[in-house]
């Protein structure tokens, strides 16, 4: 059970960082966020963890925030303010995964190096994990963009968020997580199908039990005033 107690932990102290990031740097502080969780989010997906039985990948949290941002900036700020943010967080994620496989190329020094193989265990999976990252991150974060469109002309209510919030993660989330494990996994030495296949369910349900704990968090940082306002 630590690891479902020691998650929850996890899970408030990101959101917490998030209303703090937003508090102190406004919109501009939304955009890093979404880079930095997309470069996080994949080096945390490399472990995983056992929970009630069953086998998942951490980055789950730290992605969820990336909708979460999302979806702040589309209801304070607009459609186009959410896309720029969904390149923001392409940007990052080829632009770490290009740095860092250029970082292992580098001969280490024979004697008294100490981070090249942890580097290289961590970072040699990057490409493929960027790549199946890359593509669920273009599909699902645009759906998710269209969606919560469409939500909120269809639910403007101030307090109909939960409706545009959870709608739009559901839908997109469940594809996301469908084309990131079928790339990044399937087929895996390390991950055989019966692994992928709780990885794939874990993975959604997580992601959106997550989703939906963020739905508070969402409604507190809406009320947040913008400095640049």
């Amino acid at each position: 059970m630590f690891n479902f107690y020691w998650g929850i932990g996890f899970v408030l102290v990101n959101f917490c960082l998030f209303l703090i990031c937003y508090r102190f740097f406004g919109k501009n502080g939304l955009y890093a966020w979404v880079g930095v969780a997309t470069v996080l989010a994949n080096i945390q997906v490399v472990k995983t963890i056992e929970m009630f039985g069953l086998v998942m990948t951490l980055g789950n949290t730290m992605y969820a925030t990336i909708y979460l941002t999302s979806d702040l900036l589309n209801e304070k700020y607009g459609e186009k303010e959410a896309k720029k943010a969904v390149w923001f967080g392409f940007f990052a994620l080829i632009m770490s995964t290009i740095i860092m496989q250029m970082v292992l190329v580098f001969n280490p020094l024979q004697e008294g190096d100490l981070a090249q193989t942890s580097m290289e265990t961590i970072f040699g999976l990057l490409p493929r994990l960027a790549l199946g990252s890359l593509c669920a991150y273009f599909v699902s974060q645009f759906l998710d963009v269209k969606i919560y469109s469409f939500l909120k002309r269809v639910f403007p209510g101030r307090n109909q968020l939960w409706i545009r919030n959870n709608g739009s993660t559901a839908i997109s989330q469940l594809l996301d997580t469908f084309v990131f494990c079928t790339i990044a996994f399937a087929g895996s030495e390390l991950y055989p199908f019966d692994i992928w296949i709780q990885i794939v369910f874990t993975t959604y349900i997580l992601k959106f039990v997550v989703s939906m704990a963020s739905t508070p968090f969402l409604y507190i940082a809406r009320n947040f005033k913008d400095k640049s306002e």
